[in-house]
């Protein structure tokens, strides 16, 4: 329908279409050019008349005023011109329910797409991305479903930016229905996105369809996390149809709801990214939206130029070396192995011994143990046999040493334990308790 309404016009098809009867330049142009045979035409037609039959233009808009929501076509205002890229496939009209503008809204805009049952990790990661876009200026672009695609609108609505959710279903129709709460902030901080009018429920061929609208909206789609059979798949190779950038999220090895985002790393179809920033990196303007690369920890042997680096290489760790030697092993001079040695002396490298250079040990600070778990050296009786072995401590000793309690035969009188006497019944009793 998209090339018929290309040559021809929205009138026109639409007459066509009523009176089941298509241009003859149409029908040549499709069964010969395209080799598609006349048939499969026929049926598209009879089909597209069912559909213009069921339709009713006015009830829709009716409906969608009264949801809060507007119809945009092709040359309006708020047409976003990206969406021509598709060709045949661009849609013919966008309904649409929310404060901002969806151009404007687009025109620094990413998609994160991802699986529905994603992982605390891909959840993690899409709300982090959500929110790094958003507070540099970027709309994120997704899908409003489960997992990936809510972290993410709920990361961009924290960080205060318009967001965009793209609906395979009516814009007055809450999919999922737990989403209501998410849908209505974003209706007052973005826009909901449907080319279904108002009324119509989600289909599974309806969720592939819309894909292309997530890719063709956004300069890039960023897959976070992905399974080898997940809809954000699609996404991506609607991406690369269009010659948008690609991007994907690499994740554990082991999970399963990483191997989609690997194929396409594997494959060289994706960038891999780590950061929001990388992102904006990949499908910013060259030269304003640089990524600021992260260095390594500095350390001090950092800032010895070259030949005093090789110098210190070969000084020895243990034993003392002579300058000659360290010269020869570092190849340089003596001259200037004198001077470096010097200056790597200075510093506290390295140490003068008896046997010449080498390098300085290095303080090492370990935690001092408690006073409490030094162990008591044994008690030895002095008139024991000093040819047999001293008696091995029992699991009572051990413990008494453990919490430093006397031995029986410490224990005073006084503290002692009260003897026990038996009552006729045979039921021991303590003294005092009765």
């Amino acid at each position: 329908m998209g090339r018929l309404v290309a040559g021809y016009g929205a009138a026109t098809a639409a007459d066509a279409i009523r009176a089941r009867s298509l241009p003859p330049e149409f029908i040549e142009q499709e069964t010969t050019g395209r080799d598609r045979p006349r048939g499969e035409l026929t049926a598209r037609l009879n089909a597209w008349h069912a559909r213009l039959a069921a339709s009713n233009p006015a009830a829709d808009i009716e409906n969608g005023e009264r949801a809060g929501a507007r119809l945009i076509v092709p040359g309006d205002a708020e047409w976003p011109t990206q969406l021509d890229q598709l060709g045949p496939s661009r849609p013919l009209g966008l309904w649409l329910r929310g404060a901002v503008d969806l151009r404007f809204s687009c025109l620094k805009s990413v998609a994160l797409v991802g699986a529905r049952s994603a992982t605390a990790y891909g959840m993690h990661t899409a709300a982090e991305f959500g929110v790094g876009l958003g507070e540099s200026g970027w709309t994120v672009v997704s899908g409003g479903a489960f997992g990936v695609d809510s972290a993410a609108h709920r990361g961009a609505l924290t960080a205060g930016a318009p967001t965009v959710v793209v609906l395979a279903c009516g814009v007055d129709i809450c999919y999922p229905s737990s989403h209501d709460i998410l849908f209505a902030k974003i209706r007052d901080q973005g826009v909901i996105v449907s080319e279904c009018p108002p009324g119509t429920h989600p289909t599974r061929a309806r969720f592939l369809i819309r894909n292309r609208l997530i890719a063709a909206l956004s300069r890039g789609t960023v897959v976070v996390e992905a399974a080898l059979r997940s809809g954000a798949l699609n996404t991506a190779t609607h991406a690369l149809t269009l010659n948008r950038h690609l991007a994907a999220v690499p994740g554990p090895i082991t999970s399963r709801l990483s191997d989609g985002c690997h194929r396409l790393l594997r494959e060289r179809k994706a960038v891999c990214v780590t950061s929001p920033e990388e992102v904006i990196d990949l499908v910013g303007v060259m030269g304003d939206d640089l990524v600021s690369h992260p260095r390594t920890p500095a350390v001090a042997r950092d800032r010895l130029n070259d030949v005093t680096k090789r110098v210190l290489d070969a000084v020895p760790t243990r034993k003392g070396a002579g300058p000659a030697s360290i010269a020869v092993a570092a190849g340089v001079d003596l001259s200037v192995a004198l001077s470096a040695l010097g200056g790597l002396a200075a510093a506290g490298y390295i140490e003068r011994s008896a046997g010449g250079w080498r390098l300085r040990k290095q303080a090492t600070s370990y935690r001092k143990a408690p006073d409490s778990a030094a162990l008591e050296p044994p008690h030895i009786d002095i008139d024991a046999d000093p040819s047999q072995d001293p008696p091995f401590p029992d699991e009572d000793d051990l413990v008494r040493r453990e919490h430093n309690l006397p031995a029986p035969d410490e224990v005073p009188q006084s503290s002692a334990r009260p003897a026990r006497q038996t009552n006729p019944n045979n039921t021991q009793l303590h003294q005092g308790t009765l």
